[in-house]
This record gives structure tokens, C-alpha cells and sequence, in this order.
């Protein structure tokens, strides 16, 4: 059992190294290849099923998927092909690793190890995790090959063995637990297949933890993204209900299904692995007719709630034919990020007075709504007609645009830099000097300062407001050359407190900074539009002569 144990856990490893290697290398790209399947179903149906073998998770892929179809850039409809191709894709994995190449174990470890210890770059390092990971699971099944050997004369294993054949429901229950437990499908039918193929269990036993693999393997998705709101829930639901009608259509027909794969030549290892594939295969071939009226039945048994407060509010598709209502509403909606953007900076203030690593992990969690109403915003806007807009109306959403964006590379300097430096001070149990306390603490008031005046310009478009903003910007700027100027004075002086804190105050002082940079942006449009913005800062010519004549 020990050695079972231990082989799984491999096996789960290394699907995890393959997996997580292919996301750190190519993510980006796969989210973009996964998000342009959305013009047919046979397509997304495609690139769900490449996704999964390239992954080699179907869990990945779900995810994915739900991400997508959550923020409006993939339609349920689409995103169920995609689940349908990822299932497909993962059945065809398993039999690929069913295959006789544990000769390739030490090859393929070896050469990631190698790979790994040689390369430089993050990409590469990632990508040497892949015939790592693959290595791993090719041993890993050779270690089980091995652990189910004794079990063919285990007097209790076999009883419970034939305790389950005798209720093949209960050995689909069973199966599902450990699928839902291992988060993969994958893991548990090549255990069936290691177990049949040891004689351990009957071909229909086999074909029963099958099933009860692919129920459970469908579940763990659903509760990624339980929270996640209707939409991108209803992806994994469906995938899940899929799996469920399929089960529950084949195990009365057990024995029969087990028979015509053994009269078609069928043994061992290609019966349980084969079954798979074509269980999956077929539930691809019935549903991809039904998908319109499926998703539809999906939409109907989980319905969008009303909306809740971390999702968009104002964005009300039906306001999309009035450009003037729209722009509004998305005004609106924006707003609401810079109030959470704020609270992200009130949040980081407080943490760093009171060493409060609960106010952290709640930075993490504004940061993501901050990203969701954000590409709502830009989503929405992109819906406009461009072609119907006045010249007015289309600088109006692009300044918009523009300042949610500006919101969001401020909500990511917040999480991932002030966020991290404050955890580090925490960690570290280090404190700031009393004056450099007071520098920091004036300059995340004044930035809070600055942030709500450019809420106001987003509303009024007001010219005086944004040179006042600007003009803070500049004010800004003179308090952290004067915080910096005091702190290294400090450090001259050999102030403990300033020489532990130096990285950190420094670091907080620039992040503070570039933040202020990006409140700014908001006015200049509109000064630029009334005249009172000069292309370059840099002296002209003629200027410069002007200021040497002078001196």
C-alpha cells in the first residue's frame, strides 16, 4: 500500500510539473489560442482537446475556459465545446501514457534535470519542468505496475474487490471520491488500468472506476469556481451534468458495454484505457449537436443572480444604442474601481501602521475585483458602435479607457509591490523611525489626496481641477526627492531603525511615486484639449537662448 501510495503521488507530480511547466512557458499564449475559439463549436471543440494534451489537464482547461466565458469573452455555448474537447483530450493522454515507454523515464528525467540545470531564463526553466514532469509520470506507472503486483494475493483486497463488483454503483462512487481528492481524472483511470491489468480487478470493476473517474474528476472545477458568479459557473456545471447523464446512461448497461469491447478484441490494459476514450469520445458526438439547447437548459438551472457588489453595476447592455447613456454608465462603473482602488491604499496604510497581515491577504482579493470590473468596463465600451459616435463621445471613451487602466496598473503596484514590501517589514518585525514613519504615512495621504481629485475629473472634465492635479503631481514628486534627501541624511547619522528599513523605504517612496504618475494621466487630456499642456517639458530653442542671455 505504502508503495501505491507513493506511486500516485508521483504520478500526481508529475502531471503537476507538465502542467504548471506549460503555463509558465506558453500561458499567455494558450489563454490567447483558447479565447480565439469562439467563432464555431467544432473549433472550440478542437482547441479544447489540444489544450488538454498539451496541458494535460482537463481541470486546467476548465478553468480556463470558466475564466473566459466569466468576463464575457467566450459564450457558455462555446466554452462547453471547449470542455468537450478537454475531455476527449484527456482520454487521449491516458492512452498515449498507456503505451509501453518506461524506457523513456530515465531519458526524459535525466534530460529535464539537465535542461533545468543549464538554463538561465524563466521560460526555459519552465519549460525544462516539462519532460520532467512527463519523465516522472512514466515512472510513476512503472512503480504501479510493480505495487499491484502483491495485491493479486491480498485475501482482503480481493474481497472488497468483489464487493464492488458485485455493486458497480458503489465502485463508481468510490472512484469518483479519489478523482475529486487527486483533482484528476487522469490519475485514477490509470490506476484502474494498473489494477486490471494485474488481475487485481474484473474488466467491468475496471470499467466502473472509469466512470466513476470521469464524475469525479469533473467536480473540482465546479468548486474553483463556485464563487466566481453564474456564467463562469456554469461551464465546469455543465461539463459535470455531461459526465453525469453519460454514467448514469452506461452503468445499467455495464456488463453489454463490456462485452462488445471484448468481442472487438479488447484485453487488459487497451479494455479499461480504450473505454475511456470512447466514453468520452461518444458523449462529444451526441452533445456537440445539442449544445445550443443544452447551454440554454444550463443558463435556465443557474441563473445570474442579482448583481453583487463586486460585479459591474452600471453597465446596462441595453444603454448601448445611446451612446450618451452608455458613456455614462461606464463612468460610473469606473468610479466604483477607483473606490476600490483606494481601499486597496487604505488597506496597505493600515497594514503597514499595524502589522496587520489579515489586511494584506485583503489587497489580494480588491486587486481581482479591481481586474474584473476593469475588463467589464473595456469589454462594455468595445460593444459601442464607433462608426455611430461623435468626435466628442469617442474621446470620451477613450479617456474612460484610459483612466480604468491607469486604476488597474495602480491596483497591481499596490499587490504586487507596496503589498509585498509591507509583508517583508512584517516578517522581518522591522520598524520605520519615527520621522520616516511620517514621511511615508504623509505621502499615502497625499496620494489618497490626489486619487479622489481625479475622481472628481473623471466627472466633471473640469480644466482647473486637472492643472490642480497636475500641480500635485509636481508636489508629489518634491516629497519624495525631500523624504529620500532626509532618510540617507538619517543613515549618515547611523539611525538603526533607517539603516534596517533603507531597501524598504526607498522602494515605497518609488512605488508611491509611479502610482501619483498614473492618478496624473487623467488630467492631461484635459488640459491638452484647453491649450495648457506643451507637448515636452524640454526647453525649446529659443527658450534656451532666452534662459542663457539671462544668466
Amino acid at each position: 500500500m505504502l508503495d501505491l501510495i507513493g506511486a500516485v503521488a508521483l504520478l500526481l507530480w508529475g502531471l503537476r510539473m507538465v502542467k504548471t511547466g506549460m503555463l509558465r512557458a506558453f500561458g499567455a499564449r494558450l489563454r490567447r489560442w483558447i479565447g480565439s475559439g469562439t467563432r464555431n463549436r467544432f473549433l472550440a471543440f478542437g482547441i479544447g482537446l489540444l489544450a488538454t494534451i498539451a496541458l494535460q489537464s482537463s481541470t486546467a482547461t476548465a478553468l480556463l475556459a470558466s475564466s473566459f466565458a466569466g468576463m464575457g469573452y467566450m459564450g457558455s455555448m462555446m466554452a462547453q465545446a471547449v470542455m468537450l474537447g478537454a475531455n476527449v483530450g484527456t482520454s487521449i493522454v491516458t492512452r498515449l501514457l498507456a503505451l509501453d515507454l518506461h524506457f523513456l523515464a530515465p531519458l526524459l528525467i535525466a534530460g529535464g534535470v539537465l535542461a533545468f540545470s543549464l538554463s538561465h531564463s524563466k521560460p526555459a526553466k519552465s519549460l525544462a519542468r516539462v519532460p520532467l514532469g512527463l519523465g516522472f509520470m512514466l515512472l510513476s506507472l512503472q512503480l504501479l505496475g510493480h505495487a499491484t503486483e502483491p495485491m493479486q494475493h491480498s485475501k482482503v483486497l480481493i474481497a472488497l474487490m468483489q464487493a464492488l463488483d458485485a455493486v458497480p454503483l458503489l465502485a463508481v462512487v468510490v472512484a469518483a471520491v479519489l478523482a475529486m481528492a487527486a483533482s484528476s481524472s487522469l490519475a485514477v483511470v490509470l490506476l484502474a488500468m494498473s489494477l486490471t491489468a494485474g488481475g487485481t480487478v474484473t474488466p467491468t470493476l475496471g470499467i466502473a472506476m472509469v466512470l466513476g473517474a470521469n464524475l469525479g474528476g469533473a467536480v473540482p472545477p465546479v468548486l474553483a469556481t463556485f464563487y466566481h458568479g453564474a456564467v463562469a459557473l456554469r461551464v465546469p456545471l455543465g461539463n459535470l451534468l455531461v459526465r453525469l447523464v453519460g454514467c448514469a446512461a452506461v452503468l445499467p448497461l455495464l456488463d453489454t458495454f463490456v462485452d462488445m469491447l471484448t468481442n472487438a478484441g479488447l484485453r487488459g490494459v487497451p479494455l479499461v484505457v480504450d473505454a475511456h476514450v470512447l466514453f468520452n469520445v461518444a458523449l462529444a458526438i451526441l452533445m456537440l449537436p445539442l449544445l445550443k439547447p443544452f447551454s440554454n437548459l444550463v443558463s435556465r438551472l443557474l441563473p445570474e443572480a442579482d448583481t453583487a457588489d463586486d460585479g459591474p453595476q452600471y453597465l446596462d447592455p441595453d444603454n448601448l444604442g445611446s451612446p450618451a447613456l452608455a458613456l455614462a454608465g461606464a463612468a460610473r462603473e469606473t468610479l466604483r474601481i477607483g473606490d476600490r482602488v483606494a481601499g486597496m491604499i487604505e488597506a496597505n496604510l493600515d497594514a503597514l501602521l499595524n502589522n496587520d497581515t489579515a489586511r494584506c491577504s485583503g489587497i489580494a482579493v480588491l486587486e481581482d475585483e479591481v481586474d474584473r470590473l476593469n475588463s467589464a468596463v473595456k469589454l462594455y465600451l468595445a460593444k459601442l458602435d464607433r462608426t455611430a459616435l461623435s468626435e466628442r463621445d469617442a474621446e470620451r471613451s477613450d479617456e474612460i479607457i484610459s483612466y480604468a487602466t491607469n486604476l488597474e496598473h495602480i491596483g497591481d503596484i499596490v499587490d504586487r509591490n507596496l503589498r509585498d514590501l509591507v509583508q517583508k517589514k512584517i516578517r522581518a518585525q522591522l520598524s520605520f523611525s519615527a520621522e520616516g514613519a511620517s514621511e511615508i504615512e504623509e505621502l499615502y495621504g497625499t496620494t489618497l489626496s490626489n486619487l479622489r481629485l481625479a475622481q472628481s475629473i473623471l466627472v466633471s472634465g473640469d480644466a482647473q481641477l486637472a492643472r490642480q492635479l497636475v500641480e500635485a503631481k509636481l508636489g508629489i514628486r518634491h516629497l519624495e526627492e525631500k523624504s529620500a534627501a532626509n532618510h540617507i541624511a538619517r543613515l549618515r547619522n547611523g539611525l538603526v531603525q533607517s539603516v534596517q528599513t533603507s531597501p524598504l523605504h526607498l522602494d515605497m517612496l518609488r512605488d508611491l511615486k509611479r502610482i501619483n504618475a498614473h492618478i496624473a494621466a487623467i488630467a492631461y487630456p484635459i488640459l491638452k484639449s484647453g491649450g495648457a499642456l506643451r507637448e515636452s517639458r524640454l526647453i525649446g530653442s529659443e527658450e534656451g537662448e532666452a534662459v542663457r542671455s539671462n544668466s
